[in-house]
């Protein structure tokens, strides 16, 4: 089955992993997991509500709090699943119906309420609820249009599918390709929210000029160069790459946190992370 990569919104490069190798063995100062306290947050993100700690203490309820926050991850973390089905399924449309009619019946049939703490990374829950869903639908061989012409989360398969060029000998497992898009995804919303965050503060420029700095993808650009066109000396320049690495840092660290339900398993996806993109 043909091998997808979707146009990467960052670089993976040996920088950006070194990037990810600073942060382990950190604590989560500052993180709190009660569910009366969020993490402080510089640009108030509404961090408590979204995180998978909070939709598996509410999913035995089936509050609206909780199939809320469910859909906020869902629509971060759709496409590997996606990326998954399509390395097992060679029918595009049989493909993009199977996904979402996984997420009609995930958020109306309530699976989270069966949830354990030893599926308690988001990532692996998904994959697991995933499986299941596909084997029930395979010895089904249902004929009829699957996901009742429901459509609960947005998912942009067209500009999915557009942005992809296939690979049939990528040598990946789907299983592979699941984390590795999974780990890519989750870089790119770190990525979208720091550019939001630069953005509300009148930084756009700045972030454009140094993001490059971030993930070691600045394709020969120079600190002096980047600040003379932001009208700064070199060192304020370093500075400021410096500040933002450091506060990408913690929004991965953020990320991370919404799809684990304790902070002792922060460190450990961050390790994954890493093992993923080595790939």
């Amino acid at each position: 089955m043909p091998h997808e990569h979707r146009a990467r919104p960052l670089a993976i490069t040996l920088a950006h992993r070194a990037l990810i190798i600073g942060l382990r063995g950190r604590t989560m100062r500052g993180m709190e997991y009660s569910d009366q306290r969020a993490a402080p947050l510089r640009n108030n993100r509404a961090f408590a509500t979204t995180r998978w700690s909070v939709v598996i203490a509410a999913g035995r309820n089936s509050s609206p709090d909780s199939r809320g926050a469910l859909e906020s991850l869902c629509k971060v973390y759709w496409y590997p699943l996606y990326a998954y089905v399509r390395r097992r399924v060679p029918d595009v449309s049989e493909a993009q119906d199977l996904t979402q009619a996984f997420f009609a019946e995930l958020l109306e049939k309530n699976y989270v309420g069966t949830a354990t703490p030893e599926r308690g990374r988001f990532r692996a829950f998904l994959l697991t609820a995933f499986k299941h869903f596909l084997s029930k639908e395979w010895e089904k061989a249902k004929a009829q249009k699957r996901g009742g012409g429901r459509a609960p989360i947005p998912l942009d398969f067209e500009s999915a599918d557009s942005s992809f060029c296939i690979e049939p000998a990528s040598g990946l497992t789907a299983e592979q390709l699941y984390d590795q898009e999974w780990a890519v995804t989750l870089l790119g919303q770190i990525m979208e929210r720091l550019k939001e965050e630069f953005e509300r503060a009148g930084k756009a420029r700045q972030f454009e000029e140094l993001k490059g700095f971030i993930i070691g993808d600045h394709s020969g650009t120079t600190y002096s160069q980047a600040a003379a066109r932001l009208d700064m000396s070199e060192a304020a320049a370093k500075k400021a790459g410096s500040r933002m690495r450091q506060r990408y840092r913690e929004l991965l660290r953020e990320e991370i946190a919404q799809t684990v339900t304790g902070p002792d398993q922060v460190d450990d996806e961050l390790r994954n992370l890493f093992a993923t993109l080595s790939l």
